[in-house]
């Protein structure tokens, strides 16, 4: 799937495209194995240029006013249902953190992505009103690096949506 916004490019951005989770054709071709590590993948038979995704861990925090638990639980539920991708969300009535691996480019690609997960799903599900006031975003040898040492968040277990 590929995003992007309609309109002028933000700064800096050149001509990129914000992508997420690669489907199609040329997903799971064998070279994509080693891509995350080589950097951008080789021409591919058509002769553009293709650059190489890698995995994000995200941990999205928002807080804003009270709003019902039910209401937030429901929307949070909503939100795994429409963003597949969805880990694990813990919520309170005035505070969530969400919890999901994203495929990108690079950090700024799923910075951008996460920064926008919010607003972009905040009518469909009808998700409280609340501000991004936190996000970390980590590749997974960082993420699967912490994990060994004992510092960071456990793994997401168990998937779904709970309460603090």
């Amino acid at each position: 799937m590929r995003r992007g916004r309609p309109g002028a490019l933000p700064r800096g951005t050149a001509e990129r495209t914000l992508t997420s989770v690669g489907t199609g054709e040329d997903a799971g071709r064998p070279d994509d194995r080693y891509a995350e590590r080589s950097g951008p993948a080789p021409y591919p038979a058509g002769g553009e240029r293709r650059e190489a995704s890698r995995l994000w861990h995200i941990t999205l925090s928002v807080s804003g006013a009270e709003s019902p638990l039910k209401d937030v639980r429901r929307a949070l539920e909503q939100l795994a249902h429409d963003h597949p991708f969805l880990l694990t969300s813990r919520y309170a009535n005035d505070h969530a953190e969400i919890r999901y691996w994203e495929e990108a480019r690079d950090l700024h690609d799923a910075a951008a992505v996460a920064l926008r997960l919010w607003g972009e799903h905040r009518a469909t599900a009808k998700l409280p009103p609340w501000e991004i006031v936190g996000l970390e975003v980590i590749d997974r040898e960082t993420y699967h690096q912490r994990l060994a040492e004992g510092y960071g968040p456990p793994p997401a277990s168990p998937v779904g949506v709970h309460p603090f």
